[in-house]
């Protein structure tokens, strides 16, 4: 089977809408897999998605949509996954049809709940997926911005360079730059980690402290990136490239930023669990701080004051500005 073959969007929401806007502009048609018929009854009726990004309209007679996960999985070849990582797992275990011969894309920006695994992992070891066929897909990029056709690049990483190239030519466009790469755990531990650094971010602004303080924690934050993802995987990588720094930077700056703005209202007195009623969509660095401290402390021991601190602030109660002050102290 020559890939990508039929593609399939797995997910309903805004990065998976935004990604089948770029893939519509390639290829003749998609799958699109969302768990509620009520849902694509009305992006049917009005030919958008009706809940994200409702300003992209769409040539729904390109779409085969449907809520049987295993209808899509057994027509597709290759599996675009735009699942939230809470939600990830629990979406696939509905799965019975065999992938191991299937093409992954993995557009999840965080860690498997209770396995601590990457997506890259646990697919690899729960479904047999060849690791040649397992892309990831990262990069400084807002779905809104996608959306409203801003100038934005993404990484496409796979071990197999050749399918990262083909399917960047799937998602490529006059808006959209792409680069390839063979550093999939880099990227997918980055993807996480810049979540975490986000809400970071968010409490400082939250808290008023200034921007000079918000400086030096982006600064650590990319240090203490580089730590980990060195440490867990020795690829040669640089990491000031955009799918490591310049989606930290996106992601701790940006307005569109949900973990920023989950972070702004923790430092603002919100508690935990007000600030995750109030958003309207998931903060994957919420529950990404939970998983990637766990595996850190239990397998890498890497000095990480930051994740520390969040991880703090989120699941031992510790003040916000206690925490950040310090993590200050650690700051060079």
């Amino acid at each position: 089977m020559n890939f990508p073959g039929k593609i399939a969007v797995m997910g309903g929401g805004s990065w998976a809408t935004a990604l089948a806007k770029l893939l519509l502009q390639n290829c003749d048609s998609i799958m699109w897999y969302m768990r509620r018929d009520d849902r694509i009854e009305d992006f049917k009726r009005l030919r958008h998605n009706p809940t994200y990004l409702s300003s992209v309209e769409f040539d729904i007679e390109r779409i085969e949509f449907s809520s049987d996960i295993n209808e899509v999985c057994s027509k597709a070849d290759t599996l675009l996954l735009v699942m939230p990582s809470p939600y990830f797992k629990s979406h696939l275990a509905k799965i019975n049809v065999d992938l191991s011969n299937k093409f992954i894309v993995s557009a999840v920006k965080g860690i498997v709940p209770d396995e601590n695994l990457i997506i890259s992992e646990y697919m690899v070891e729960h479904y047999g997926i060849k690791p040649e066929n397992m892309l990831v897909i990262g990069g400084p990029c807002h779905a809104e911005e996608v959306a409203s056709d801003n100038m934005s690049y993404l990484t496409i990483g796979c071990t197999n360079l050749e399918h990262a190239s083909t399917f960047a030519k799937c998602i490529s466009g006059k808006a959209m730059r792409t680069i390839t790469s063979t550093d999939v755990k880099g990227i997918e531990y980055a993807a996480v980690l810049k979540n975490v650094y986000s809400i970071a971010s968010g409490i400082v602004h939250g808290l008023k402290i200034g921007d000079n303080l918000l400086a030096m924690l982006v600064s650590n934050a990319i240090l203490e990136m580089e730590r980990f993802v060195n440490h867990v995987d020795s690829t040669t990588r640089n990491i000031c490239d955009s799918v490591y720094l310049g989606d930290l930077l996106v992601t701790s700056y940006s307005r569109h930023s949900r973990n920023h703005n989950f972070g702004s209202m923790i430092g603002r007195g919100y508690s935990v669990k007000a600030a995750t009623m109030e958003m309207e969509q998931t903060a994957e660095g919420y529950y990404g701080t939970k998983c990637i401290y766990e595996i850190n402390s239990t397998h890498h021991h890497v000095v990480m004051p930051i994740l520390d601190g969040v991880y703090d602030i989120l699941y031992n109660r510790v003040s916000p500005a206690k925490a950040i002050k310090m993590m200050a102290e650690t700051f060079i």
